[in-house]
C-alpha cells in the first residue's frame, strides 16, 4: 500500500493560508474600482488607517519628495512617485511589493537600500502602517 503524504503541521499550514488570504487581498486591491472597497481591503492587509495618512505624510516630509496621488502639495520630484504603488512589483527596486516590505522600507529604507535618498525620519510602525494602508487603497 502507498504510503500516504504527511499533512502539514498546524502552523505550517496556517502560514500557508495567511500567504494566500494576503496574496489573494492585495489581488483585490489591484481590481477593486471603488474606493471603500480599496480602503477596506488596505486596511486588513496593512492594520494600518488610510485616514491618518495625509497628516502623517506632511509631517515626515513625504510630499517634498514625492508625489502622492490626493495629497495637496505632494509634487516632489526627488523620490518616486506613489501614485500607483500597489501596481508595481517592488518596492524602491529592491522589495518585493507587500505590506510587511512596505512598512520596513517606510521605517528604515537604509537598512534595505544603505545609498537610498530616502531618510531614515523616525517614524513609528504604526504610522508607516497607516501610510501603506493609504498607497495600496489608491
Amino acid at each position: 500500500m502507498p504510503d500516504l503524504p504527511t499533512p502539514l503541521s498546524g502552523r505550517a499550514a496556517l502560514i500557508g493560508i495567511a500567504l494566500v488570504a494576503a496574496s489573494a487581498a492585495f489581488a483585490t486591491i489591484n481590481i477593486a474600482r471603488d474606493n471603500h472597497s480599496r480602503a477596506a481591503v488596505a486596511k486588513a492587509i496593512t492594520e494600518g488607517d488610510p485616514a491618518r495618512a495625509p497628516e502623517i505624510f506632511r509631517r515626515y516630509g513625504c510630499s517634498g519628495c514625492h508625489t502622492i496621488e490626493g495629497i495637496p502639495g505632494a509634487d516632489g520630484q526627488t523620490g518616486a512617485p506613489l501614485t500607483g504603488l500597489s501596481k508595481r512589483l517592488y518596492i524602491a527596486g529592491v522589495l518585493e511589493n507587500n505590506s510587511d516590505n512596505l512598512v520596513a522600507w517606510i521605517v528604515s529604507p537604509r537598512s534595505f537600500s544603505p545609498r537610498t535618498a530616502m531618510p531614515a525620519t523616525g517614524i513609528s510602525q504604526q504610522e508607516a502602517k497607516d501610510l501603506a494602508a493609504y498607497l495600496y487603497a489608491q
